[in-house]
């Protein structure tokens, strides 16, 4: 295979690698065949199945591939089932911001008398020594939770899976080293969610199997990362030279008026700045932080390193901090990693040695504290310290072992890649550096990339629920009213809790019992939802039996309580408004437990309220809202329950028409008989088949016909006191319908309605971009990319021809939209030619062909 390698450094140096892969028959590995392409050197079963799709779903957007390699590393990737192209990791969603170039799964063995590596990819090396295998008829099985996605399946984990196979079993070499394969199989599982406590990290699940005929003994496992940060394209000049990277063990934070200490375990990596733009962080700048945090492996306590470095060819500037010879752990001599340097490890050996070196270095902010009289470390050069102190472009590796493998035996790894927001805090943070890094990292904010990272524990395995049914859920803390505070590790049994609940102290789980779940608390799904549009409105019809009959996988309650309909100029969730909603009217009940009030019960409704403390239950003169934190509650019989107040749950726009415009569309239509229309009575089912008491409608007005408008539905929950968990809503932007508020194609065609183009004439020098009428989904690109001239009630099948006064065709377009599309009568035109040239001033003739042969003859001007 021949590949380039642009290894950014001081400057982009293009290497040329030639790699060989050979088939193995010998070494105690199956026998396996590989034919090469001619061209490339690739393997042909390797190029036929490789391929890389985006997670999306959530706020972090991540390229994983099928050959253990994580991001673009140095490209551009295109999702296999969308064609769309995947940044290696974008963070947050839609920001146009980038954390990673690359990462991937690395193992080490001894294998009979000689050690052997196996990785996704490496320094100088961006080939895979893995090679994928096809999953059935695909490269990559996708699966998802969400019943209206048409990957929906009963098996998926989360609400988007991501399942592939790759095998080590070619030998393959170049210029830097050669690889002895060690004949495992990885089954790599990777799951996403779109819910706000999950959404920042994504959770991998990795088999491991030996399908080779020798034990694999001594065996290490890591995450190797090279995580560029910058903001769009600023990568390809110097945006990666500045960044820094760490390891945060703990996050201290206080809960009930007690402080605990939560272990997090994350190797992390930044931009050193946040780079602000003029002393002020901008949309522009990068302000987060990602990691990884190892939440399986496959012994109870591994040896645990933490390395990084920085790699140049160079081997001046060749560098990561490493123990003198014969100190620390190892009690090694010194190591040469082939470089000549001290960072970059070379070779299975030296890659080998790195994995296994129980080192945990010092975070990269410290490199220039570092001196000569270190009784641990080897001092860095003096003159180039500092520069490595204040941001360069690094990598780290987390790895984790020994153990052993058997032929045919699997072993786990889970992971989990985790994202955080607002880690700098100050624009001037970085002039700390390099001299008081204590000082820069007082300025840096862990909280929100702790908080992601304990979450992705708790996804993994659920604290509190007994998965295997051995009596124990895991481990709990205590907080007791006079802030005493400590951890238990079993207290599985009943009386145990209601003794500490009878003493004014709060439980709280947050370990789980140490088998995997792969679960969390989920929103209900989002209702149905149809655009239908008019002349300056869109009426929104819902059906929400889906929403409303749902029980939580996790908690196991039906825990519907509202909608919610936003509007947008464009897909990014910042664009979106909130235009209307609707939720059940209920309170929650705020209890004095001795030291603060505390909601510790799902939401009352007011009937069961009346009952509860009113005269009688059709006490009308009772209203919760009549007690609050000005004028309390104290119940006269019930000690334990005696001070307490009331509030909304959510805001109780609960009148249909009257205090929310969500109407239901069949007001009098009672609780059908049966929760499926095929057995509900017919009289309870509309044309298209939904149960009509689930029907309802919104209409947006005073809306214009020539803008497209992102509108999405979405459903929500009261949330869960037991789990301290808030309300949780379904994606602000996934499941947004785009549609126009403009004749549909149907009414187009029962009205005779004509054709229009607009803007006509077009104007270069308009400012449409800045008015908002072009380039909205598309931010990033220059204004000459996001021309577009609009042809409205357009049939839904119809070929559009643009031709010049000569009679040439400019440019011919294909619109073939499904009828009940609510942009099915509307088409934009990017001003690009058939010969990918932009139009050039002129008067143009353009023609609508419908599917019924029917033709609409027009004219366009163009001034550029």
């Amino acid at each position: 295979m021949t590949a380039r390698l642009y290894l950014l450094c001081a400057s982009i140096i293009v290497v040329t690698a030639i790699l060989t892969i050979s088939p193995v028959l010998s070494k105690g590995l199956p026998e396996m065949s590989v034919r090469k392409d001619p061209v490339s050197g690739e393997s042909v079963a390797d190029n036929l199945a490789r391929a890389g799709v985006g997670h999306r779903i959530g706020n972090i957007v991540l390229c994983i591939n099928n050959n253990g390699l994580l991001g673009g590393y140095y490209g551009i990737q295109t999702d296999y089932f969308t064609g769309e192209l995947i940044p290696s990791c974008e963070y947050p969603k839609g920001s146009n911001t980038w954390y990673l170039s690359g990462a991937a799964f690395w193992i080490g063995a001894v294998k009979g008398s000689d050690t052997a590596v196996s990785t996704g990819a490496s320094d100088y090396s961006w080939h895979s020594e893995f090679f994928p295998e096809m999953a059935g008829n695909s490269p990559i099985i996708k699966r998802s939770s969400i019943e209206s996605e048409p990957c929906y399946s009963t098996e998926a984990v989360s609400e988007e899976d991501y399942i592939a196979k790759y095998t080590d079993t070619a030998q393959v070499s170049d210029q830097w080293s050669y690889h002895e394969p060690l004949g495992i199989e990885v089954t790599q599982r990777s799951y996403a969610w779109s819910y706000d406590y999950a959404e920042d990290f994504i959770l991998f699940d990795y088999s491991i199997r030996n399908i080779g005929f020798e034990r694999l003994e001594k065996i290490y496992m890591g995450i190797w990362v090279d995580a560029d940060v910058f903001w769009g394209d600023g990568g390809h000049n110097s945006g990666w030279i500045d960044d820094i990277c760490g390891f945060v063990r703990s996050i201290t934070y206080s809960d009930g008026g007690c402080e605990f200490e939560d272990t997090v375990n994350i190797a992390w990596n930044a931009d050193n700045d946040g780079d602000p733009e003029n002393s002020v962080f901008g949309e522009r700048s990068v302000r987060n932080a990602t990691g990884t945090r190892i939440v399986r492996t496959p012994g109870d306590e591994p040896e645990v390193s933490f390395n990084w470095w920085v790699g140049n060819f160079d081997p001046t500037y060749d560098f990561g901090p490493r123990e003198k010879p014969f100190v620390g752990i190892l009690q090694e001599d010194f190591r040469d990693f082939g470089t000549g340097g001290l960072g970059t490890p070379v070779g299975d050996h030296n890659k080998y040695y790195i994995m296994r070196n129980r080192e945990f270095d010092y975070d990269q902010i410290y490199t220039a504290t570092i001196s000569a009289v270190d009784s641990l470390w080897l001092s860095p050069p003096h003159e180039l310290a500092a520069n490595w102190a204040d941001g360069f472009d690094n990598r780290y590796l987390l790895s984790f072992g020994p153990f052993d493998i058997d032929p045919g035996e699997r072993v786990p790894l889970s992971f989990a890649y985790v994202g955080g927001e607002n880690l700098h805090l100050i624009p001037e943070n970085a002039q700390n550096l390099p001299l008081h890094p204590d000082i820069y990292y007082s300025n840096l904010d862990f909280s929100d990339l702790g908080l992601n990272a304990a979450w992705a524990e708790k996804v993994y395995d659920n604290p509190g629920v007994d998965t295997d049914g051995d009596g124990w859920a895991g481990k709990v803390r205590v907080c007791c009213h006079d802030s005493l505070a400590f951890s238990l590790d079993d207290i599985s049994d009943t009386a145990t809790i209601d003794g500490f609940n009878s003493q004014d102290c709060e439980i709280t789980w947050y370990k789980g019992d140490g088998v995997p779940d792969f679960s969390g608390a989920s929103p209900p799904p989002a209702p149905d939802f149809w655009l239908l549009p008019t002349t300056g409105a869109i009426l929104v019809r819902i059906n929400g039996q889906k929403s409303e009959t749902a029980v939580d996988l996790f908690s196991q309650k039906t825990d519907f309580e509202g909608y919610r309909v936003y509007m947008g100029r464009d897909e990014r969730e910042s664009s979106y408004s909130l235009i209307g909603s609707y939720d059940r009217e209920n309170y929650n009940k705020h209890v004095w437990t001795g030291y603060r009030f505390e909601v510790l019960e799902e939401p009352f409704t007011l009937d069961s309220l009346r009952c509860l403390y009113g005269l009688s239950c059709d006490d009308a003169m009772f209203h919760p809202l009549m007690y609050n934190p000005d004028n309390l509650y104290i119940h006269p019989l019930y000690p334990e329950d005696s001070v307490f107040y009331f509030t909304e749950q959510d805001y109780n726009v609960s009148q249909f028409g009257v205090n929310t415009k969500i109407r239901k569309t069949y007001p009098d239509q009672p609780y059908p008989s049966s929760l499926f229309p095929d057995s509900a009575d017919p009289g309870e089912v509309t044309e298209d088949g939904y149960l009509k008491y689930f029907e309802y409608q919104f209409l947006i007005e005073d809306l214009l016909p020539t803008i497209p408008y992102w509108i999405n539905v979405t459903a929500f929950d009261h949330g869960s006191p037991e789990l301290a968990l808030s309300g949780l809503e379904t994606s602000l932007s996934r499941g947004a319908k785009t549609g126009y508020a403009s004749p549909s194609s149907e009414a187009v065609a029962e009205q005779g309605l004509r054709v229009y183009v607009y803007p006509n004439p077009y104007r270069g020098d308009a400012n449409y971009r800045d008015m908002g009428f072009e380039g909205r989904t598309h931010a990033d690109r220059p204004d000459y990319r996001v021309r577009a001239v609009n042809f409205a009630n357009l049939p839904a099948k119809c070929v559009i021809r643009i031709y010049s006064l000569d009679g040439d065709l400019i440019r011919e377009i294909n619109h073939d939209v499904p009828v009940d599309d609510p942009a099915a009568s509307h088409e934009t035109w990017s001003l690009i030619t058939r010969n990918t040239q932009m139009i050039t001033t002129g008067l143009y003739y353009w023609t609508v062909e419908a599917a019924n042969g029917k033709t609409q003859i027009g004219k366009l001007v163009i001034i550029m």
